[in-house]
């Protein structure tokens, strides 16, 4: 009888925790996807300008062209009213929807310009920094302003 009670008991609690999980087809989860690899790019592209990753010219470039096509994607995704889930998106996202897509655009010229300027030879650290440092401010200002850290 315990082997029972402690199968259900066990078997409960493994599909509690499935629950806790984001759906990856729902707004939150795709925009979630689209960010972390917006991350890992940007990640990349200040990592080979700080020297903890080796510098590489040609993936640099097209480091930059991937987080110039993601920066179009995430927005697509939040819905004109907040979702249920869980979101580290404030209120604010849906309250001042203008304002949020105004930063977004905002974004997307950022990395629109980093492209351009990746695409000039020969690579210069010099040149580069001031793009990707544009890029890491534009992020900064909108997570200040809409995500609940």
């Amino acid at each position: 009888m315990t082997l029972k009670r402690l199968s259900v008991v066990l078997l409960a609690c493994l599909t509690l925790s499935a629950c806790g999980g984001v759906d990856p087809n729902s707004p939150l989860g795709q925009r979630k996807a689209i960010f972390k690899q917006m991350l890992k790019a940007g990640e990349d592209l200040g990592g080979m300008l700080r020297g903890r990753i080796p510098f590489d010219g040609p993936k640099f470039a097209e480091g930059a062209e991937k987080l110039d096509a993601l920066s179009h994607e995430p927005w697509k995704h939040f819905p004109q009213v907040r979702e249920e889930d869980h979101t580290s998106a404030k209120d604010n996202v849906w309250q001042q929807q203008s304002r949020f897509q105004e930063m977004a655009r905002n974004l997307e010229s950022a990395t629109g310009e980093l492209v351009m300027t990746s695409k000039v030879q020969p690579y210069k650290v010099s040149n580069l920094g001031p793009a990707v440092q544009k890029v890491e401010d534009a992020c900064s200002a909108c997570h200040k302003q809409f995500r609940d850290h």
